[in-house]
């Protein structure tokens, strides 16, 4: 029978964990209807769990006036927060903290005469919310986009929290020849630069590699690339019902690792379904 291997960093970090029990406990409360301000999470299969205990996504402050409504992980334009304390009879701020390090760190930048860039994935909610902390600034997804950017005297570098380090490094690389003055702030999240190193060491020495998170998630989506580039056969999957022990034949290392919106419960479920099917 194989090892089943879980990686040594891996799962729901410090900021889902945060807003799972924040959301958990307003919903306990029975006080009144609650909502989050988009998916709390990146987690198809929390968020139906959460829906299940009538808690429930709303587009807008307007669709939850009146009620408890907590702003999600990823962060919120300032706009929409601002709304949101005006109609909502509650706001609870489940912003993850290294999020709002983000956001003060390119408020700082642009407040100092830096064009901001924003190292990231264009259109993703955490970026997003960040554009509107530094008036002008741009987002740049590789090393390609910015070094067509215009030539400026001082930029300065903030990146999305679960962004890969090898993508800062390719474009902090190409900036230099863009600008006179680079101040690179790396607010990459430990828990996410962890993640990915653990990922790495394991799937160098698994025979299959087993990553688990929504297929929406940034950092899961991450984890999945940088399994792949070390163990081929790299599975991405959201819950235990999606396995299939064709995978695992002919395997003696089986590595699991998990996104940092993936609760433990999820993991053991994935690693107690592959120990069935590989023990049949």
């Amino acid at each position: 029978m194989p090892q089943i291997r879980i990686a040594e960093e891996a799962g729901a970090c410090y900021g889902v964990e945060r807003a799972l029990q924040m959301v958990e406990s307003a919903a306990a409360e029975g006080t009144g209807a609650v909502h989050t301000l988009g998916p709390l999470i990146h987690n198809p299969r929390v968020i139906a769990e959460l829906a299940e205990k009538g808690v429930d996504a709303v587009g807008s402050p307007e669709e939850a006036a009146g009620d408890t409504l907590l702003l999600r992980t990823h962060g919120t334009v300032p706009e929409e927060e601002a709304l949101a304390r005006e109609l909502c009879a509650r706001v609870l701020d489940a912003t993850c903290p290294f999020v709002k390090k983000v956001h003060l760190a390119a408020e700082r930048l642009s407040r100092d005469g830096y064009q901001v860039v924003v190292v990231g994935e264009a259109g993703h909610p955490e970026v997003e919310a960040t554009l509107p902390h530094a008036p002008g600034a741009v987002v740049v997804g590789s090393a390609e986009e910015a070094a067509a950017l215009p030539h400026v005297r001082k930029m300065g570098v903030v990146v999305q929290t679960t962004a890969r380090r090898a993508l800062l490094a390719e474009v902090v690389s190409a900036l230099l020849g863009v600008a006179e003055e680079v101040r690179v702030i790396n607010t990459i999240c430990e828990a996410t630069a962890g993640h990915q190193a653990a990922a790495d060491a394991l799937a160098r020495e698994a025979d299959v590699m087993v990553v688990i998170g929504g297929r929406i998630s940034a950092n899961t989506t991450r984890l999945a690339e940088i399994s792949a580039a070390r163990c081929p056969r790299t599975h991405h999957v959201e819950g235990a019902d999606e396995l299939l022990g064709e995978w695992f034949r002919g395997a003696n290392v089986i590595g699991i690792t998990a996104g940092a919106s993936t609760p433990a419960s999820q993991i053991e479920a994935v690693r107690e379904r592959i120990a069935e099917l590989v023990g049949e």
